[in-house]
Parts: C-alpha cells; sequence; structure tokens
C-alpha cells in the first residue's frame, strides 16, 4: 500500500531516481527541468526543505512499499490559508488512480494538518488525465491560465474550498 510521507533529507536519493527515470515521461506533459535540475538536485531538495521550515512550502513523495517513489505532491507559494497543488506520478502508476487518491489525501492533510482553505492548480488543456484528478478530488474550473504558468500551454485553473472548522 503506497504511503504519503512529508518530504524530508532521506529521500533525497529515492527521488532523485524517480525523476530521472521518469524524465521523458514528464517531458511529454510538461517542460522538462534540464541537465542542471539533475545535476544540482541535492541544492533543488534543499530549496524546498528550507520552504518547508519557512511555511511557504509543503512537500510530499508517494512511497512503495519498497520505499521507492511513485510521485510527488506539492503545495506551494503557501499563504493567508491558500497553496497551489502540484502533483505527478511515475508512469508505472499512471491511470491506476493513484494520482487522485493521493490528491484527495493531500486535500485531508491540507486542511486537517496545515490549517489550509483554498487550493488552486493550473493544467493544460490537452493535460485530461489532470483534469480527471483534480475535478474527481473535488476541484473546479476557476478560469483561464496564464501559459507561461504551465510551460506555455494554456490551460485552466481550477480550485477547491477546503473545509473549514475541523478540530
Amino acid at each position: 500500500m503506497p504511503e504519503l510521507q512529508q518530504l524530508d533529507a532521506r529521500h533525497e536519493p529515492a527521488l532523485l531516481d524517480f525523476e530521472l527515470a521518469n524524465r521523458a515521461y514528464f517531458a511529454t506533459m510538461i517542460n522538462d527541468r534540464g541537465d542542471d535540475y539533475f545535476d544540482q538536485f541535492a541544492g533543488q531538495l534543499r530549496v524546498m526543505l528550507d520552504e518547508q521550515d519557512a511555511g511557504t512550502g509543503i512537500y510530499y513523495v508517494l512511497l512503495a512499499e519498497d520505499g521507492s517513489v511513485l510521485g510527488r505532491f506539492n503545495l506551494f507559494r503557501v499563504q493567508d490559508g491558500t497553496a497551489e497543488l502540484g502533483y505527478r506520478v511515475g508512469q508505472e502508476v499512471a491511470g491506476r488512480g493513484v494520482a487522485t487518491a493521493a490528491v484527495l489525501e493531500i486535500c485531508r492533510l491540507a486542511a486537517d494538518k496545515h490549517g489550509l482553505h483554498t487550493l488552486r492548480a493550473a493544467t493544460s488543456y490537452e493535460n485530461v488525465a489532470s483534469q480527471r484528478v483534480l475535478v474527481k478530488a473535488g476541484f473546479v474550473v476557476a478560469g483561464p491560465a496564464d501559459p507561461a504558468h504551465i510551460g506555455g500551454k494554456p490551460g485552466s485553473w481550477y480550485q477547491l474550498d477546503l473545509p473549514t472548522g475541523r478540530p
């Protein structure tokens, strides 16, 4: 059974393996991150961990039983109870409901653990799978997204107002 864990330094090798193994697959949907990203991965991870410490980012990895990463789920630009959601799952688990289940759990954690009340996510018009995940998780279309925000591709913002008043 896959498990969501908040990102920490011990995830670095498995997360880098995940990103490298799925690099070509991800590049079919979004812009490739480029060689520098992978060459400087430790620094990229440090930035994310610093953002977590500062409260401006919240990052999760979805781990298989063997500790390998199946996906990553990011809450970034956290401010005033809102955040942007970004996620990616590996090709080996795509289309199996893994992303939907993890996004539902991230939404629960965003409200219950992190005190957020609104999540937004942008996806390109051509990324139908991501649109389906967001709709299944309760997001609704909130308007057009700037193509610069989605790797130069036209798309939409989706929004979810999270339940409030939880203990």
